[in-house]
């Protein structure tokens, strides 16, 4: 499992990197509209910040629950047949997980060489965010398929809760 500093330090990560797409957002919409000039790479920044945020958000959120489900027709079964969809479901998403990170490798690896047309960052840098977020999904699905390998899993947590998860 992902330990609770690693998380908290996504979740500042995550603060610093929606301010900065709103300073450069905002800063750029001033100087166009009241100086008719403007930050040439603030769009450019701005989408790749965008899509660090997304994914470093869908990892927060895969660690503490908050992802949408399907719990209404889980909850209704016997704890045997919620343990058969919960480990069905963590498998299938690990098995996800690991093609996103394989194909994401392999792009990361050809992008390194290109770079963006206004900032010059890499873009295999700009890949890597799907590679950090699947990879840190893959480890989180493992630590609960090991759980409940071991039978360390309570029952209670067989359906996720997504109420309890946004707190």
């Amino acid at each position: 499992m992902i330990p609770r500093y690693a998380i908290r330090a996504i979740e500042w990560l995550l603060v610093l990197l929606l301010a900065v797409m709103v300073v450069l957002v905002f800063g750029n919409v001033v100087l166009r509209y009241g100086f008719n000039s403007g930050i040439v790479f603030s769009e450019e920044v701005s989408r790749f910040l965008f899509m660090w945020l997304t994914l470093l958000g869908a990892l927060v959120a895969m660690h503490d629950n908050a992802h949408l489900g399907m719990s209404s027709l889980i909850e209704r079964l016997p704890v045997a047949g919620q343990r058969v969809c919960r480990f069905a479901s963590d498998a299938l998403m690990l098995a996800c997980c690991g093609l996103l990170a394989h194909g994401t490798w392999k792009q990361v690896v050809l992008a390194m060489d290109d770079r963006a047309p206004v900032s010059g960052v890499p873009m295999g840098v700009v890949f890597s965010a799907l590679l950090v977020c699947s990879v840190g999904i893959a480890l989180l699905l493992l630590h609960s398929l090991w759980r409940q390998l071991m039978g360390a899993l309570p029952a209670s947590e067989l359906v996720i809760n997504n109420a309890a998860g946004a707190e």
